[in-house]
């Protein structure tokens, strides 16, 4: 095999993955042989490194384990399983774009990571009244810590004024808005889960 193209598939561990999802199955390679139309022989090959699979007969194998091709493709290198930002790498965007009504100012805490299973973001809440927090709602739940000052959370028809060092979880599917209650800075973490 050319040399340049070993070198470029190896970040990529196909074979150590192969063999990974079958053992994960207790599946011998004349069990799998069955299942996918490849001989054991060539299953080994595979596992081995020895050759590299088509995309065709890399489906066969990806249907027989329930899993996408984009499995085989991930760099394990670059999955980020540890995501750093730094302070001075967060953005600050505004909860509406483009009006001047802006109840709070976010910065995703998590962008670096990579399959991420949930999302936090720091939000500074700006000072606006009572009829300005508008109601919004999104799958998943919602955890929120304040940092600083004091947070009037609406969720359905629940209020409640939290300060700082309180903590909240609670169904985001729920309609909910939050709004800084008097005039210190309000700061928190949000955390939300799909």
């Amino acid at each position: 095999m050319n040399k340049t193209i070993v070198e470029g598939l190896k970040p990529y561990t196909i074979g150590e993955k192969l063999r990974t999802l079958r053992l994960r199955k207790s599946l011998g390679l004349v069990q799998l042989g069955k299942h996918t139309g490849l001989s054991p022989a060539m299953l080994s090959k595979l596992e081995r490194d020895k050759v590299f699979p088509t995309l065709p007969t890399l489906l066969r194998i990806a249907l027989v384990f329930g899993v996408g091709l984009d499995f085989f493709f991930t760099d394990e290198r670059k999955r980020h399983t540890l995501a750093v930002v730094r302070k001075g790498e967060r953005l600050r965007f505004p909860d509406k774009p483009g009006t001047s009504e802006v109840a709070y100012f976010f910065e995703s805490l998590d962008f670096k990571a990579n399959e991420r299973r949930l999302s936090a973001y720091h939000a500074d809440f700006q000072m606006q009244a009572p009829e300005k927090a508008k109601p919004h709602q999104h799958p998943g739940v919602e955890f929120l810590y304040v940092i600083e000052g004091k947070l009037e959370l609406t969720v359905g028809s629940d209020q409640v004024e939290l300060e700082e060092g309180d903590a909240v979880y609670f169904d985001a599917v729920v309609r909910h808005s939050y709004r800084r209650a008097g005039k210190p800075a309000c700061r928190a973490v949000i955390v939300t889960v799909p």
